[in-house]
């Protein structure tokens, strides 16, 4: 088992990050949010949990440990596979999962791509006894919300490989979208890299 990784950062793309370590670089698959605070030539270490299928070895990794955890207790509910749990970690914080399922939640959890109503009373159903501990007054969503979101999303296109002028396009792209409370930074991040896709 591959608990976690340490090493300097050699490429990172939508969806996944490369890690050097020991001279071997390891594909790592990771959220948005992760992702973000990742820089291409900076050391990094991710908690990671290794997702053995019969005609694959699949690595995730998580900004923490906690992540991971919930990651892996995720997949321990019916039909919720790795790439399942993992959307779930880059829509909400993990503190907010718990929160959904202790509360039995499920528009929240239907927030998730691939979730749907019942998906979601399963997932308290079978998870509620075993989630832990719930923080008292967490608020939704992933990432940080308000005036910070510009420059993490900037941040993380430009570690993603677009130019500074690029980033900044997208970013006043999405500001123009942002209308009331705003959205978490993986969604916002996902937009702009939609809006650079068809630029690229």
């Amino acid at each position: 088992m591959i608990a976690s990784v340490r090493g300097v950062v050699t490429a990172t793309g939508p969806d996944q990050a490369v890690i050097e370590v020991g001279g071997v670089g390891l594909a790592v698959h990771c959220a948005p949010a992760t992702l973000a605070d990742l820089r291409i030539g900076q050391p990094a270490r991710l908690a990671t949990s290794l997702v053995v299928r019969e005609d694959s070895l699949t690595l995730y990794g998580f900004a923490d440990d906690d992540a991971k955890q919930l990651f892996e207790l995720l997949q321990t509910a019916s039909g919720v596979g790795p790439r399942l749990a993992q959307a779930v970690l880059a829509v909400h914080t993990p503190d907010a999962v718990r929160k959904a399922i202790a509360n039995a939640d499920t528009a929240a959890l239907t927030r998730v791509p691939g979730i749907g109503k019942k998906g979601a009373e399963r997932l308290v159903l079978e998870l509620r006894d075993r989630i832990g501990p719930v923080p008292v007054g967490v608020d939704g969503a992933a990432g940080v919300t308000g005036g910070a979101w510009p420059e993490q999303v900037r941040q993380a296109l430009v570690g993603l490989g677009w130019t500074g002028a690029q980033a900044d396009q997208a970013v006043a792209a999405v500001a123009e979208t942002v209308d009331g409370p705003t959205p978490p930074v993986p969604v916002l991040l996902k937009q702009a890299i939609r809006l650079l896709g068809r630029t690229r």
